[in-house]
C-alpha cells in the first residue's frame, strides 16, 4: 500500500462485524476478537447441534421410521455443507446479485436450516483471520490505489 488514508484524505475501510476497523491494523483488540468470535461461534454451533440431537431423538422416540431418520439427517447434513461453503465463500468475494428472488429465498431458507454450518465457517476462519478480512483488505486497497492513481494525475495537469 503506498500510505495511510484517513477520512479527508481517501477511501475508509468497511467495518467487519464484531470487528468494525481494527482488521485494518490488527489494532484495537482484534486478537482478542478474533478468538471470542471463533471461540463464540464453536460454542453456538455445538450448542445447535445438542438442539439438533433433541430432534432426531424426538424422531427415533416417535418410531417414525429408519427411511425418515435417514432422509432428516441427511437433510441436515447437506444444508450445513452448502452452508458451510456459501458462508466461507462469502468471506473471500463478493456474491453477484441474484437473478431470480425466488431462488435466492430458497437457498436462505436452506442456509437457515443448515446454521450450524454458517457458525463454524465463522469458527474456522476467526483461525485465520477475521471473517470477511482478505476481501476487505484487497477492495480497500484497490481503492487506495485508485485513489492515489486519480490524486497523482489531478497534480501533473494542475501545477
Amino acid at each position: 500500500m503506498s500510505g495511510e488514508h484517513t477520512a479527508a484524505d481517501g477511501p475508509r475501510p468497511e467495518p467487519i462485524r464484531f470487528f468494525g476497523t481494527t482488521w485494518l491494523h490488527h489494532d484495537g483488540g482484534y486478537a482478542l476478537r478474533r478468538a471470542g468470535v471463533g471461540l463464540g461461534a464453536l460454542l453456538a454451533a455445538a450448542a445447535g447441534a445438542f438442539v439438533l440431537r433433541f430432534g432426531y431423538e424426538g424422531l427415533t422416540i416417535a418410531k417414525v421410521g429408519s427411511v425418515v431418520n435417514v432422509l432428516v439427517v441427511a437433510g441436515f447434513a447437506i444444508c450445513t455443507a452448502l452452508a458451510f461453503r456459501r458462508t466461507w465463500d462469502g468471506f473471500v468475494r463478493r456474491r453477484e446479485p441474484a437473478a431470480d428472488e425466488g431462488a435466492e429465498r430458497s437457498m436462505q431458507n436452506l442456509l437457515l436450516i443448515g446454521f450450524v454450518g454458517t457458525l463454524l465457517a465463522y469458527s474456522v476462519r476467526c483461525l485465520i483471520e477475521a471473517p470477511g478480512e482478505q476481501l476487505h483488505r484487497r477492495e480497500y486497497e484497490e481503492a487506495c490505489a485508485r485513489h492515489d492513481r486519480r490524486k497523482r494525475k489531478g497534480r501533473r495537469k494542475h501545477p
